[in-house]
């Protein structure tokens, strides 16, 4: 019971993430359109919040397309074959996944740390903020396969994409 509770919170994390940044990138590009449609000049901020909010849509995003199956997925041929050979399939390549995201996490924070000595130009925010993005692409994405490999042997989950039209009402 705990378990599915936590795994609907990260999950409604993410969405949050995901619409929150979503909505800043509306918001700025409704700004950017009407000032550069009924004003002389359009601010300048505006075309770095956009690229920001794009970063953080990534990043929050990314998880929830893995899970979806909406991220790439090759599964022509795994499709074909039998069900528990698809399981095995899919568990490696979600070990894969998060093995991938693991070695990349030491890298990503090294990143992360060079922008603190950098701010954006037109907005003046740190930089750290800004690259931290790698870093949570990659801990949501890693996060997202082992809860996979998780439920594949809880046996909760075959190791495809969840259907997701069951989330909401």
């Amino acid at each position: 019971m705990l378990s599915a509770r936590l795994y609907a919170s990260i999950i409604a994390l993410c969405r949050i993430g995901t619409g929150a940044a979503f909505g800043i990138l509306i918001g700025t590009v409704l700004i950017q359109v009407v000032s550069r449609t009924f004003l002389t000049s359009s601010p300048v901020w505006t075309e770095e919040l956009t690229r920001h909010a794009l970063l953080f849509l990534a990043a929050f995003g990314v998880g929830l397309s893995f899970r979806n199956g909406e991220l790439v997925n090759v599964d022509i041929v795994c499709e074909m074959l039998p069900l528990r050979i698809q399981r095995a399939l899919m568990f490696i390549s979600a070990g894969l996944t998060a093995g991938f995201c693991l070695i990349l996490l030491s890298p990503a924070w090294m990143f992360v740390s060079i922008g603190v000595l950098q701010t954006s130009p037109a907005l003046g925010v740190r930089m750290d903020f800004i690259h931290a993005t790698v870093f949570i692409l990659l801990a949501v994405l890693g996060l997202f396969a082992v809860l996979r490999m998780i439920r594949v042997i809880a046996g909760v989950s075959d190791g495809k994409a969840e259907d997701t039209t069951k989330d909401f009402p």
